[in-house]
């Protein structure tokens, strides 16, 4: 459904089976993917051109969504750039037999248009219709600092053999399966890779299965190509008490190369719960060479970076150094 003013989109649809997770719930991942898709539809209504996702903002995943519960996914425009739209996006779910749905998670997410020669390409201005809209409008203003600051920090990531944290990496071509519009790989697709390589990451280094309860930063470079080598590679970088913070690069190119190209960087938070659904204490991990270090206070500095945000309080279990 579109607003008139082609300024939201709300998609609406029941959770099914193959949604479900290990959890029994629906994984992240593929509430990205909702998220990707509803933002893109109100990008693309606005710009009336093709969009590449270019960032999505901190979520959090704290409600699950069950599978047969009706979701709502709403998409609004919040602010235009020069060549980029900032969209709000919130999911939520509930019975369908009530006809009530409850928020589950929200995030800003950002969009670019381009030409048909993939360059970025100018939107028409948004103005504000009403004080909401304004706040609104202040409000993803505010995040383009902290962005920025997240991004300078994920400059000093860098993954190789000298790290000693548990990690993973999967390997496989992107199939045409996982295309959109425009014919590359769907930026709702990624994340749901990000989600799965964390999982196994996190799973690993708990010994019990995990879920995922926040993402942040996650930047898309460049475009992922149907028919390329993809490489997700995750990898521990900080334990709190309860979380496990996972840094993912996903890269991608020909597989008839031997290079891969950075295409997409996130940091997701892990837990593993009880039969209640509680998160449970998990082992401490401790850097041990340099760049497990440097990888370490770049996960602390991202907290620190999202807590002094405006709105932007963080779960004590996340914060907590494990074992402190």
């Amino acid at each position: 459904m579109n607003t008139p003013n082609n300024t939201e989109v709300t998609l609406r649809f029941l959770a099914a089976p193959t949604d479900a997770g290990f959890s029994g719930s629906v994984d992240a991942g593929t509430v990205l993917e909702w998220v990707d898709k509803a933002a893109y539809a109100a990008a693309v209504g606005w710009a009336k051109t093709y969009c590449v996702t270019a960032y999505v903002g901190n979520i959090h995943f704290e409600d699950p969504v069950d599978v047969g519960d009706m979701v709502e996914v709403r998409a609004q425009l919040v602010y235009t750039g020069r060549t980029s739209m900032h969209i709000k996006t919130v999911v939520s779910s509930g019975d369908p037999r009530s006809g009530e749905v409850h928020m589950r998670s929200s995030c800003l997410v950002v969009f670019v248009s381009v030409d048909e020669h993939g360059k970025p390409s100018p939107v028409r201005q948004l103005e504000p219709a009403d004080e909401e809209a304004k706040r609104e409008l202040e409000y993803a203003l505010s995040r383009i600092e902290v962005r920025n600051q997240i991004q300078a920090s994920g400059e000093k990531v860098s993954f190789t053999d000298a790290g000693t944290a548990e990690r993973v990496k999967l390997r496989f071509l992107a199939a045409p399966t996982d295309v959109n519009w425009g014919g590359k790989v769907h930026g709702g697709i990624v994340m749901r890779w990000i989600d799965e390589a964390a999982y196994v990451c996190s799973s690993r280094w708990c010994g019990k299965p995990t879920v995922s309860v926040f993402s942040g930063g996650v930047q898309f470079f460049r475009p992922l190509h149907i028919g390329d080598l993809v490489e997700v590679e995750a990898r521990l970088v900080y334990t709190g008490n309860k979380g496990m913070h996972v840094a993912v690069h996903v890269r991608s190119g020909d597989p008839k190369a031997d290079d891969l190209e950075l295409t997409t960087y996130c940091l997701t938070v892990m837990v593993a719960r009880d039969e209640t659904g509680t998160a449970v204490p998990i082992r401490p991990w401790t850097p041990v060479s340099e760049e497990d270090k440097v990888l370490a206070a770049h996960a602390r500095e991202l907290l620190e970076i999202r807590a002094a945000a405006p709105g932007g309080r963080l779960p004590d279990h996340l914060l907590q150094q494990a074992g402190s």
